[in-house]
């Protein structure tokens, strides 16, 4: 029976999961498994992969094969080079401490390296906000204008009608005060 570590899908249309089990590799994607190892959620940024590491790394030393995008999981969460590590233990190359000294420095590294993918990333996302915000901004101001523009060129149509008819009523109103002069001379 060869057994291969894989991929079990999850999850509705667009929005995948998957569980990493240990089945049998006639087993179909989503049927018999032998036992569940994990979750692998590629939606988020990074990718969220819970794994226990020690029973995988017991089913690699009992000849399971990997596919490759669980290859490529084993080896992002560090399970592989664990691996490679206890083979040179088990060969007399390295002791167990040693080993587990390389294998701690690597994933103190390797969680550095993720994290500052995880600033960059959520940096990049507010960069792309700001320069939305302020192409929003200018978008605005250029619309205020327009309408500034516009209610002033009503204004200025509306002033002219306005003057017209206070020139109109002003001399009406200046010819009385002339008449009740000429007719206080008059009277005299």
């Amino acid at each position: 029976m060869s057994v291969k570590i894989r991929l079990q899908r999850h999850g509705r249309k667009q929005a995948p999961y998957y569980h990493i089990v240990v089945a049998d590799s006639r087993a179909p994607r989503d049927g018999k498994f032998i036992e569940n190892i994990g979750y692998y959620k590629p939606q988020t940024v990074p990718a969220t992969i819970e794994l226990d590491a020690d029973k995988a790394l017991s089913w690699l030393e009992k000849g399971a094969q990997p596919t490759d995008t669980c290859r490529a999981i084993l080896s992002y969460k560090g399970v592989l080079y664990k691996h490679h590590l206890m083979a040179g233990v088990r060969k007399g190359v390295l002791t167990e401490e040693a080993a587990m000294a390389k294998f701690n420095t690597w994933l103190d590294e390797k969680q550095n390296k993720v994290a500052a993918h995880g600033d960059r990333h959520k940096q990049s996302i507010s960069d792309v906000t700001a320069a939305k915000l302020a192409q929003e901004g200018k978008v605005k101001e250029a619309r205020l204008q327009k309408i500034a523009e516009k209610r002033a060129a009503l204004e200025a149509a509306a002033n002219p009608v306005a003057e017209e008819v206070a020139t109109e009523e002003a001399p009406v109103e200046e010819a009385p005060a002339a008449e009740t002069a000429e007719t206080t001379e008059t009277a005299e």
